[in-house]
């Protein structure tokens, strides 16, 4: 386990998955992350590569071949190598090997730097094709926030916050986890979604290109909470797992096949073309009060 940390904040990260462990203030002793209880969902905040969501049968096609890939990828369960540390960040690496060709054919350098700066967690995400043709990727993040998070509160004294009036339609998801091809009406210029453990009944809430690039989490009976800046990230998913005490904020550069997708990795909504020896870089960060 590789800890960081300053005055304020100490993060928690495991070399599985370059995964958060924790996040914790110093100040009002709270833990942010949450438990990871395998009896609701084993996950705290899984990095979503080489694709978000699910597959169309868990396949795809490239180059006339048909691979399996599963949902949110393989980098979730790979051990990244810890590259650099100092107090107060670390990068952690994930290449591709023999069990990650067989199932995606590029070859790759991914690399996450977790930096602590006052009360703000940045997580940066730099992706390296290291091969001699295009490559095809998404990239996502998955954080899970301890909902409540002060004692004497409860989960639906909460709300997401945005900062922008928003008027986006929801993407619903088939039983398979596959976006169906007709949104739905959702938000109607609001700011505030109150949660509830039933807003999750349906599985995730999906939407496309938010006027927002942060959402806060926040409570008026305690004044302890946190906001989630992600600017350039065309993707939003919001979840929890049934009767859980948590609630995952997650900024996505991808998105999960349409019910209707024909298999061609190339042509994939939300899929990122990178050329040879390119570098494509995405951040988010999470300030905590």
């Amino acid at each position: 386990m590789t800890t960081i940390e300053n005055e304020i904040l100490r993060v928690q990260i495991s070399p599985k998955g370059a995964e958060l462990q924790a996040i914790q203030r110093k100040d009002n002793h709270l833990e942010y992350l949450w438990s990871g209880d395998a009896a609701f969902w084993g996950k705290k905040s899984p990095v979503l590569f080489p694709i978000v969501g699910g597959l169309k049968n868990n396949q795809y096609r490239f180059n006339g071949k048909t691979y399996e890939l599963g949902r949110h990828g393989f980098a979730r369960d790979k051990t990244f190598e810890l590259t650099e540390q100092t107090p107060h960040s670390a990068t952690f690496v994930l290449t591709d090997d023999a069990d990650s060709l067989a199932r995606y054919p590029f070859p790759f350098t991914l690399s996450i730097r977790y930096a602590v700066n006052d009360a703000t967690l940045t997580v940066r995400y730099t992706v390296q094709n290291t091969g001699d043709q295009p490559m095809y990727f998404s990239i996502g993040a998955h954080p899970a926030f301890r909902v409540p998070l002060a004692e004497g509160t409860h989960y639906d004294d909460y709300a997401l916050h945005f900062n922008a009036p928003e008027n986006a339609a929801l993407w619903p998801l088939s039983p398979e986890g596959q976006i169906l091809d007709e949104p739905v009406a959702y938000f109607d210029n609001a700011q505030e979604l109150p949660l509830t453990k039933s807003l999750f009944l349906k599985d995730a809430l999906v939407f496309k290109h938010l006027a927002s690039n942060a959402i806060s989490l926040r409570s008026d009976t305690t004044p302890h909470g946190l906001e989630l800046r992600f600017p350039g990230f065309p993707y939003m998913g919001i979840w929890a797992a049934p009767n859980a005490d948590f609630v995952c904020i997650e900024p996505w550069c991808g998105i999960a096949d349409h019910v209707s997708a024909n298999g061609d990795i190339t042509r994939k909504e939300g899929i990122i073309e990178l050329a040879p020896e390119a570098i494509f870089q995405r951040e988010w960060s999470a300030v905590f009060f």
